[in-house]
């Protein structure tokens, strides 16, 4: 008996190591997304203040490049920020983020061309080539764009339809409450009326109603003077 006891504190007592060991690890990874992010995000606020600085105080080849990259990754940003904050309470945007992962795949490129080019010393070579970069951004950026704002007029249309729907029914409701001549409801739940010629006392009720809990927009009432 004793024997079995031990055996079983100890596996109760591996089970708890084991599961400390696990819960420790899972918030080791998720501390490390959470730095991996956090390093993401600054390196890319770094890298667009950096385009921002060479689109507007510099000139040629170099602000066009700048300028490109710039314009690409803020359309896409913001697209895929739309899209994803979107499918949170619209599934049917699952498939509008299935074409931008797509879309996205060209950004990317797009971009790393854009960056080597902007290392590249031939810089006549990069001007004859700018037309087509242009072209090519331009492609990209117009269809995400044209995502974003898909997704948020679907969002705005659905919105309205509710607040028209909403409106309607508390115009009626409203509608409902104005009409006098309906009984309330306390009006029919309430007991028959005493008959005229039972004057004596009610007996008194054996347990009190408690009183109802006040909103808190009501006022407390004030206590009745002993005097």
């Amino acid at each position: 008996m004793e024997a079995a006891l031990i055996i079983f504190a100890l596996m109760v007592f591996v089970a708890m190591v084991s599961l400390g060991v696990f819960v420790t690890v899972k918030a080791v990874k998720a501390a490390k997304r959470g730095v991996d992010r956090t390093i993401t995000q600054a390196r890319r606020t770094v890298e667009d203040t950096t385009l921002r600085a060479k689109s507007l105080g510099q000139v040629g080849v170099t602000a066009a490049l700048a300028q490109l990259r710039l314009d690409l990754r803020t359309s896409m940003r913001a697209t895929q920020q739309a899209l994803y904050e979107g499918v949170r309470v619209d599934a049917s945007l699952q498939e509008s983020i299935a074409l931008f992962e797509r879309l996205s795949a060209h950004g990317r490129e797009l971009d790393e061309e854009l960056k080597r080019l902007e290392q590249e010393p031939d810089r006549k070579r990069i001007a004859d080539s700018l037309p087509d970069l242009r072209e090519r951004t331009a492609k990209i950026t117009q269809s995400a764009d044209s995502l974003r704002w898909a997704a948020r007029d679907r969002a705005r249309r659905f919105a309205s339809d509710d607040l028209s729907e909403l409106s309607a029914q508390i115009e009626v409701e409203s509608t409902a409450l104005r009409d006098w001549s309906r009984p309330s409801v306390d009006d029919l739940t309430a007991p028959a009326a005493a008959p005229a010629w039972d004057a004596g006392p009610q007996p008194a009720a054996l347990n009190q109603a408690t009183p109802a809990t006040p909103y808190p927009w009501q006022k407390t009432p004030r206590p009745e003077s002993t005097t």
